[in-house]
């Protein structure tokens, strides 16, 4: 895609948004259901994803581990997000690979040792970008794919987030 083409689609989105703040209020969903032995059900745009535990939790690895599907979110976000500011930006990538690795200690998720927490320790994305541009322009590329990557924002600056449950 062009910067023309991405303008040309995002320009009239923009206007609206600064016109009507709520039009731009979108609620993103997710839904999944149990399945047979310890697994969830999750589906996706383009597929039904079977998520169940880590091996290092007592899983088969035959599933989609849901620590593997949020670095792989972030992945995703972070790859669209730099590839739509070179693109607005006018800047020539050859190639690029955006990776995530995250550092987990699962005694915290079996609760093995209440001290530690059930989450990930370190989260580190990493950009190999292939591309004649100049320091100047790599900086502005990492800055604002940063700025504006959904996930990256929501992991570095997490939303309150409420659990409720609902008995039938």
């Amino acid at each position: 895609m062009k910067a023309e083409e991405l303008r040309e689609i995002q320009t009239p989105l923009k206007a609206r948004y600064r016109e009507d703040a709520e039009a731009a209020l979108i609620t993103l969903k997710a839904e999944g259901r149990l399945g047979e032995g310890v697994t969830c059900s999750v589906e996706t745009a383009r597929a039904m994803i079977e998520a169940g535990l880590h091996p290092a939790t007592g899983g088969s690895g035959m599933h989609a581990c849901s620590g593997d599907m949020l670095l792989q979110a972030l992945v995703a976000c972070a790859g669209v997000t730099l590839n739509a500011v070179a693109t607005a930006l006018e800047l020539k990538i050859d190639d690029a690979v955006v990776r995530a690795e995250g550092d987990l200690d699962f005694r915290g998720t079996l609760g093995v040792a209440k001290e530690v927490p059930a989450g990930f320790r370190a989260i580190r994305l990493t950009f190999d970008i292939k591309g004649s541009l100049t320091e100047e322009q790599r900086a502005t590329l990492i800055r604002l794919t940063e700025r504006y990557c959904v996930v990256y924002q929501t992991l570095c600056k997490p939303p309150p987030v409420g659990v409720s449950a609902h008995w039938a």
